[in-house]
């Protein structure tokens, strides 16, 4: 059985040893202890959600605090070839669900788009509390995989920002059932021609109605190609997930050597 994990702020584990004591308190605290119950002697994992986990022991369980046993401290390193899912705001909270589903499967970052056909739009104090749900969202979709990183959610964008982004990018795909190659071999022929060192993929998904045409073309002008993921038209909410499932077998996330 998994040991349950709970988040501290990162850099707080540094300088941990075997038979230190580590002190969650806050938040987290409370739910160890008045929602999950832990006592004494129970196997826990703290991380810091920038890629350090503490698995350790139970010494006592407070709300004001939780006591726990360094055991082991291991930094976990973040894939050479990141994956960042560019999410266009929809409706229905699909925009979330997608996020939340890419978290679990190892996205490292999301970017809010508003696109031109997105009909949410995130303005003003909207805007702000719209961002924070979707970093709680994540943060939640990280502890549920037992991650030790929190994937980043950066700061929302419109087309001409997201442009910036596709010409900054190592490699920028967008998602579209118009697109003639397939989604594994665009990534299998950039894959077989890149260096090692760390480098950037976008996964592009539009909103509902599909990216527009114009939208397309202004894109790819900075850098982006077109991939088709499959056979059949998916869901704002399912087409990144399917994305980083299979980018992650193709880019070799998913080996035994890379975790």
């Amino acid at each position: 059985m998994s040991n349950p994990v709970f988040f501290t702020s990162p850099g707080s584990l540094a300088g941990m040893l075997p038979g230190h004591i580590f002190v969650l308190e806050g938040a987290e605290a409370r739910h160890a202890v008045t929602v999950k119950r832990l006592s004494p002697g129970e196997a826990v994992d703290i991380v810091d959600g920038a890629g350090a986990r503490m698995t350790g022991k139970v010494v006592s369980a407070a709300a004001s605090g939780m006591e726990v046993e360094c055991g082991s401290l291991t930094v976990e390193e973040r894939p050479e070839v990141r994956l960042v899912l560019v999410q266009a705001l929809a409706k229905g909270d699909r925009d979330e669900l997608a996020i939340e589903t890419a978290t679990e499967l190892g996205i490292d970052a999301v970017i809010p788009w508003q696109s031109e056909r997105s009909i949410v739009r995130w303005k003003g104090e909207r805007a702000a509390r719209a961002h924070a749900k979707w970093e709680s969202s994540v943060a939640a979709a990280a502890k549920q995989a037992r991650r030790a990183w929190i994937p980043e959610v950066r700061a929302a964008v419109d087309t001409p920002g997201l442009s910036a982004a596709v010409e900054a990018a190592d490699l920028a795909v967008i998602l579209h059932e118009d697109a003639v190659r397939p989604l594994r071999t665009v990534l299998e022929q950039w894959h077989s021609g890149e260096g090692a060192g760390p480098r950037e993929v976008l996964l592009i998904v539009g909103p509902e109605g599909g990216i527009g045409p114009r939208e397309v073309t202004k894109l790819c002008d900075k850098g982006a190609v077109t991939a088709l993921l499959g056979h059949h038209v998916l869901r704002s909410s399912t087409a990144g997930p399917a994305a980083v499932v299979l980018a992650s077998d193709i880019l070799g996330r998913w080996a035994a050597s890379a975790l």
